[in-house]
């Protein structure tokens, strides 16, 4: 019997608390699974390859034990709790396209709340892809196997034996001069360190650093990135950084999730005159110098949207919002031909989406390249105010400023920026009040508070009287279930399909309200059996 609880999601890697009898372990792990579970001694002919059809997977499985055989072509029998054991995905690295195949249909059959068991795969090479892949238990069947072979593990490969005795590693096998003891050491390391890559919400960033040396890993993190499957398991902010260091950022789900809303739900605050401004190192862009001296002379008498890679456009009401008050990327001052091109996508789209009267190009360099591409696309003409290639030059901000001379001044509102980007819906703001310190301000109608700034996100979070203004992001629950706290899976009777990890959401039940954070998107919320669907943050009951 197990029983297995989510603690962490960053996309499809997840910490959890597995407990299988007494046993109680802390995934993702490494484990004796031939101890933990005696019934696999007896299931021959099992370890079929992913490849196999489903008649032999119906002819060899074994239904109705611990763990639980599962083959992405067959339907899964397990239920919340149970250990999956999915067994070929060595051989199945080696070929992204079908790997990617595989783990869509894996994350789609197996239920959320299921711990997922790749046996004889996990070496410390590969541990961190297998993770980020959505798999939470491993054996040392692989590791042990290269220590016969002569192989000495670590993270970046598998080397000669005699690195055992080079010095480039410490542990306790190296000390011993015992090469089996060094692998499973590596392993667990490995593993162990991949948690806490996860806790602190950065997994890609440590993908991004680990498949460098692994040609297959890179190919399908491509893959991935090109699939529906880790998009729909993201949170929708973070309050992480985001370090875009390598070609692979640029194709970040995260990216195209942003830009997607941008372009499609955000409703610029005026549509007379834009102006593109370059971006800046520190975040959000309005705490910079540089940014600072452009609303100087801007005054409120356009709308001022950043360009920038990798995120492409981050209209000034929404600098906040992750990851555009999060991200870091190195500065060249260069943008190949791939980041432009993609770049180009977002900005001709936001172009011809949102149509301004007048728009005003005040960069240099690539993102002056990138602009001027993008507007051709979207079969817009561009007014050229940066002088000699310095944004912050005096004559670049007098060229601006002479611009702008006969525009009128209008507040740039935020508040309805956002409310339109986080929910899809355009709120009636006239009237409101911001107060307190940016960042950390409320939102107030007359005397009533009706939302607060997460500053560690840049989402707004409702009140109960800010809910009023807002119709979706709904999470039902069901009737006769009291909530003691936080809102629990198996108490969610509905959810908004719009709702994601980290979204704020509002809680309705039988003489009951509650607004907080989801902790889970909508679906797990529907298929778990366990687990914390929504962080309560202020309960109303009637």
């Amino acid at each position: 019997m197990s029983t297995f609880d989510v603690r962490n999601r960053d996309g499809l890697a997840r910490t959890g608390n597995l407990r299988v009898n007494d046993a109680e372990i802390r995934t993702p792990a490494a484990v004796d699974t031939a101890a933990l579970f005696p019934s696999l001694g007896n299931r021959p002919f099992t370890n079929l390859p992913l490849s196999a059809p489903q008649s032999d997977a119906d002819k060899y499985y074994v239904p109705g034990t611990d763990p639980v055989s599962f083959h992405p072509l067959a339907v899964c029998p397990a239920v919340s709790g149970d250990v999956v054991l999915i067994p070929g995905w060595r051989a199945a690295l080696g070929d992204a396209r079908r790997a990617a195949e595989y783990l869509t249909a894996i994350h789609a059959e197996t239920p959320p709340d299921t711990a997922r068991y790749a046996p004889a795969c996990a070496l410390p090479s590969n541990a961190a892809m297998l993770i980020a892949a959505g798999f939470d238990l491993f054996d040392y069947t692989a590791v042990d196997l290269a220590s016969v072979q002569g192989k000495f593990c670590m993270p970046e490969g598998e080397f000669d034996a005699s690195y055992l005795e080079k010095g480039v590693c410490g542990c306790e096998g190296c000390r011993r001069n015992d090469l089996f003891l060094h692998n499973r050491l590596a392993l667990d390391r490995e593993i162990a360190m991949v948690k806490t890559w996860i806790e602190a919400g950065q997994m890609r960033e440590l993908m991004e650093q680990r498949c460098r040396l692994h040609a297959e890993q890179v190919s399908l993190l491509r893959r991935l990135d090109r699939s529906p499957l880790p998009a729909a398991a993201l949170p929708a902010v973070r309050a992480s950084r985001f370090l875009a260091n390598s070609a692979e950022s640029m194709t970040r789900p995260e990216i195209a999730f942003f830009e997607e809303r941008v372009i499609n739900r955000f409703v610029p605050s005026r549509n007379d005159v834009c102006v593109l401004l370059p971006c800046a190192a520190r975040k959000p862009y309005s705490m910079s110098k540089t940014h600072q001296k452009f609303q100087r002379v801007i005054e409120g008498r356009a709308h001022e949207v950043i360009i920038t890679s990798p995120l492409g456009v981050v209209p000034r009401e929404l600098e906040l919002v992750y990851p555009a008050g999060h991200y870091d990327v190195p500065v060249t001052g260069y943008w190949d031909r791939e980041e432009s091109a993609i770049l180009v996508g977002y900005v001709a789209a936001y172009l011809a989406k949102h149509r301004y009267e007048r728009v005003i190009c005040h960069l240099e360099g690539g993102a002056k390249a990138v602009a001027v591409a993008a507007a051709a696309a979207a079969g817009v003409e561009l007014e050229f105010t940066c002088t000699d290639d310095r944004p912050s030059s005096p004559d670049s901000l007098r060229a601006l400023n002479a611009a702008l001379k006969d525009c009128r001044k209008r507040r740039t509102d935020a508040v309805r920026g956002t409310l339109a980007w986080q929910f899809g819906e355009l709120v009636d703001t006239k009237g409101w009040m911001i107060k307190g310190r940016y960042p950390n301000q409320k939102i107030y109608e007359k005397k009533t508070q009706m939302f607060s700034i997460d500053a560690s996100t840049g989402l707004l979070r409702p009140t109960m009287e800010g809910w009023k203004f807002l119709s979706g992001y709904r999470v039902t629950i069901s009737d006769g279930f009291v909530p003691q706290g936080d809102i629990l899976a198996p108490g969610v009777a509905s959810a908004d399909p719009a709702i994601r990890e980290g979204d704020e959401v509002l809680v309705e039940g039988p003489g009951y309200r509650a607004t907080g954070k989801a902790a889970m998107g909508a679906d797990e919320m529907i298929r778990s059996s366990r687990g914390v669907a929504v962080r309560v943050r202020k309960t109303k009951k009637s």
